[in-house]
């Protein structure tokens, strides 16, 4: 009896792990490469001392941190400093980042505002290094990037204001500004620490209108001042009119008044005042 049914045989998939091996055997030889050159950098360090150490012996100050690149990488533990280290010769590249706070002037930008007016604004800003090694290895120049960047967030910023919020909120939008620009420097390792508005400046024809404009306020003051002085004068002078009315003797001490303010000036005419009751008399009997 001859059976029809066949025999499946397990069939194994060997997998050769030729990318893997390659992979390991380059970044193995890569290594070994390393590590002859660093081996051969001590010995042409040694074999030219004392002159290498002219070259190799290095001193970072307090405010500096150096960031060493040995064949393009950092060594582990960030940036050295500060204090006397040695490099490498021909292997080690360094790098010194000064931590101390760097100012800058962000130049004139010409801004339109929200309200369509055109200005220039500058600003100076403070920012120092927080981090060496991002500084290094994520901005090629982070003070020139941070000045680029404290532009256009200036003109940003600037661009949603109205030219009365400019004038007169300026440590508001310096604050903003400082926000800002310390979200985007951060994956840079620069700390932003403080931004001031220097000047705003408008032009011309703006100058002249708002003078115009601050010219006629103060007239119109001037105009209410006096006014309110005239109505107070005359208040004053109706009730003295009122003493005066009620007194027939007050009207005589004010003659004998303004004779003594007459005689104390060096007058060549001096006139004296009739009184009016003796003008009266004199009518009646006529």
């Amino acid at each position: 009896m001859v059976s029809d049914s066949k025999e499946e045989l397990p069939i194994e998939m060997h997998h050769h792990p030729a990318t893997t091996t390659d992979a390991s055997s380059t970044a193995h030889e890569i290594d070994l490469c390393s590590l002859i050159l660093i081996g051969l950098s001590y010995i042409l360090m040694f074999v030219t001392i004392p002159f290498s150490m002219f070259f190799c012996i290095k001193i970072v100050q307090e405010y500096e941190r150096a960031v060493i690149l040995r064949l393009g990488r950092i060594l582990p533990g960030g940036a050295k400093g500060p204090g006397l280290f040695c490099i490498l010769p021909c292997v080690d590249a360094i790098i010194t980042i000064d931590l101390r706070t760097a100012t800058f002037n962000v130049p004139p930008q010409e801004v339109l505002t929200r309200d369509s007016v055109t200005v220039s604004v500058d600003a100076v800003v403070y920012s120092r290094v927080f981090n060496p090694s991002i500084s290094v290895t994520n901005v090629k120049n982070h003070q020139y990037a941070t000045q680029l960047l404290a532009q256009t967030t200036l003109r940003n910023i600037l661009g949603t204001k109205t030219l009365q919020e400019i004038l007169s909120d300026r440590e508001s939008i310096a604050q903003n500004m400082q926000v800002h620009l310390d979200e985007g420097t951060g994956p840079w390792g620069v700390k932003v620490e403080r931004v001031e508005i220097t000047d705003v400046r408008l032009p011309q024809s703006m100058q002249r209108s708002m003078a115009a404009e601050a010219e006629a306020t103060r007239e119109a003051r001037a105009k209410v001042i006096a006014a309110e002085g005239e109505q107070r004068a005359s208040r004053q002078l109706k009730e003295a009119a009122d003493v005066i009315a009620t007194s027939p003797i007050a009207l005589q001490l004010r003659y004998l008044q303004t004779l003594t303010q007459i005689s104390a000036e060096k007058n060549s005419t001096i006139i004296f005042p009739v009184p009016i009751e003796l003008l009266n008399m004199v009518r009646h009997q006529a």
